[in-house]
C-alpha cells in the first residue's frame, strides 16, 4: 500500500475512494499504529497504576480520556487530506511569532518532548525487565541495550507497510489475552460486580490520585504527540496522495470527502479497540491490584502487573503474560520510534533549510534518529530505573502538549478548512467538547505546582 513519496501530491497518484465496506477496510491502518503506541505506556502501565491506586472510582477518567480526544485527532487527519501538509509543516503556519524559521509552537513542542524521553525510556526498561524475568541469566541493563538496538534496526529501514503489519499483529495478540483474563476474572474471588463498576461512573476524583489520574488522561487514548503522528501515517498510507492536490474542482471535493470518511472509519475503529483494552486493563488493576494493596512501581512493576494474570489464570499464566507484555511494550517502542523519527525529522526541516518532502533527505534523517533516540531512552532508563515514574512524567507532559494540539486543530477547522469540506454541527460540538476537556486538564497540570 506504500506510495512512492506520498508527501508530494500529483495528479498521477489520484485514486477514487472505495465505496463498499470491505473495500474501505483495505485502507485502514494508521489508527491501529497509534493503538500499538498507546497500549504499552498508557494502558499496560499508567491505566493499571491508576486502577491499583484508586480502585474503581476513577474508571470515568479512562473512558473520557479515550472518547473525547478522537475529535481533535480527526481534525488533524482531515487537515492532512485537505492540504497534504505534515503536522509540523502545519504548525509552522499557525498564528504567532517565529523564532528563526520556526513558529513558537514548534519550539514549545520540542521543549515538552524532553519529558517524553522519560516515558519511552520507561518502556525500554519495561521490555528489559520482562526479558530478565524470562531469562534471568542476562541482566536488566544488557536486555535494555539489546532492546534499544533491535528496535533501532527495525525502524532504521522499515517502511510504512512493515510498521503497520507488525503493529496490528502485536497489538492483536495481547488484546485477546487481556480480554480472556478479564472473562476468567469472574471465576475468582476478585470477580467484578455491577455495584463496583458503576461506582467508577460517578465522576468522583479522590485528591490522593489527582496527579496519576490527570497523567492517565494525557497518556491513555490518543496523546498529543500521537495525534501529531497520525498525519504522517495517513500521508504514508496514501490518503492525501490519492485525493490529489486541491484544484478547486467538484471532483476533488468528492474524492476528499470520500477519503475523509475512510479516515473517520479508521480512527473510530481504532478508538473502539483501544477503549476496550483500556477499560479491561483498568478493571483488572482495580479488581486485583487495588484489592491487595499492590501498586506497580519501580523495577517490580512487571512482577506486580503479572499478578493480574496469575491471579485469574493461575501461576502457569505468568509466562503467557510475560510473552504478551513483551509484545505490547515492544510494539509501543516500535511505533513510538517510527513516529518520533518522522516528527523530529520534520521539526529539523522546519528550523533549517532542508526539505522533509525530499525522499533522500527524509530517509537519511529518519535513519539517523532511529539510532539517536533509542540511545537516549536507554541512558535515561539506566540512570532513573523507575519505569512507572518515568511514564508518569511523560503523561504529564502529554497533557500540556495537547493544549498546542487543540489550538492547532481549531486553526485547521476555522481558518484553513474550505467551506466545501465544512463538517456537520454535531462534529463541531464534539470538537468543542473535546477541546474543553483537554484544556481543563492541561491548565490544571500547568497550574498544579503553584496551587
Amino acid at each position: 500500500m506504500d506510495i512512492e513519496n506520498p508527501y508530494i501530491l500529483t495528479e498521477a497518484k489520484v485514486e477514487e475512494p472505495p465505496k463498499n465496506f470491505f473495500g474501505k477496510l483495505k485502507f485502514l491502518g494508521p489508527g491501529f499504529i497509534l493503538s500499538a503506541s498507546i497500549v504499552g505506556s498508557g494502558e499496560l502501565i499508567m491505566t493499571t497504576q491508576l486502577g491499583a491506586k484508586a480502585g474503581f472510582v476513577t474508571l470515568w477518567v479512562v473512558l473520557v480520556s479515550c472518547l473525547v480526544k478522537v475529535a481533535v485527532q480527526l481534525e488533524f487527519g482531515k487537515h492532512a487530506i485537505n492540504t497534504g501538509e505534515t503536522s509540523l509543516a502545519a504548525f509552522n503556519k499557525l498564528p504567532g511569532p517565529k523564532f528563526g524559521r520556526a513558529n513558537w509552537s514548534i519550539w514549545v513542542w520540542l521543549g515538552l518532548m524532553i519529558f517524553k524521553f522519560f516515558q519511552v525510556g520507561g518502556i525500554v526498561g519495561g521490555v528489559a525487565i520482562i526479558l530478565n524475568m524470562a531469562f534471568p541469566a542476562v541482566s536488566i541493563s544488557l536486555w535494555a541495550i539489546l532492546a534499544a538496538v533491535v528496535v533501532a534496526l527495525v525502524v532504521f529501514r522499515g517502511n510504512y507497510g512493515l510498521i503497520e503489519k507488525l503493529s496490528i499483529v502485536m497489538i492483536g495478540l495481547f488484546t485477546v489475552l487481556t480480554l480472556i483474563s478479564l472473562v476468567m476474572l469472574q471465576k475468582t474471588e476478585f470477580a467484578l460486580t455491577w455495584e463496583a463498576v458503576s461506582s467508577g461512573l460517578e465522576f468522583k476524583l479522590p485528591s490522593a490520585v489527582v496527579i496519576t489520574a490527570l497523567a492517565a488522561f494525557g497518556i491513555t487514548g490518543v496523546g498529543g504527540d500521537e495525534i501529531m503522528m497520525y498525519n504522517y501515517w495517513l500521508l504514508e498510507k496514501g490518503y492525501a496522495a490519492k485525493t490529489g492536490p486541491r484544484d478547486g474542482s467538484k471532483a476533488w471535493v468528492k474524492r476528499a470527502k470520500g477519503w475523509i470518511k475512510i479516515m473517520y472509519l479508521d480512527a473510530l475503529l481504532a478508538m473502539v479497540a483501544y477503549t476496550i483494552v483500556t477499560v479491561a486493563f483498568y478493571l483488572l488493576g482495580a479488581a486485583i491490584l487495588h484489592g491487595q494493596g499492590l501498586v506497580p512501581e519501580s523495577t517490580k512493576i512487571v512482577e506486580t502487573l503479572s499478578r493480574m494474570y496469575t491471579d485469574t489464570l493461575g501461576l502457569g499464566a505468568k509466562n503467557v503474560f510475560l510473552t504478551g507484555a513483551f509484545v505490547v511494550l515492544f510494539s509501543t517502542l516500535l511505533s513510538a520510534l517510527a513516529g518520533w523519527t518522522r516528527l523530529f525529522s520534520d521539526a529539523y526541516a522546519q528550523v533549517t533549510s532542508v526539505e522533509f518532502t525530499d525522499t533522500k533527505t527524509r530517509s537519511k534523517l529518519i535513519a539517523i534518529f532511529s539510532w539517536v533516540f533509542p540511545f537516549f531512552w536507554l541512558v535515561l532508563f539506566l540512570w532513573f530505573k523507575a519505569p512507572g515514574v518515568m511514564v508518569l512524567i511523560g503523561g504529564a507532559a502529554t497533557s500540556v502538549i495537547l493544549l498546542i494540539v487543540v489550538f492547532a486543530a481549531f486553526h485547521f477547522r476555522f481558518r484553513r478548512l474550505g467551506e466545501d469540506l465544512k463538517p456537520s454541527k454535531f462534529y463541531d460540538i464534539a470538537l468543542f467538547l473535546s477541546a474543553g476537556a483537554i484544556i481543563a486538564v492541561g491548565i490544571y497540570m500547568v497550574a498544579k505546582p503553584f496551587l
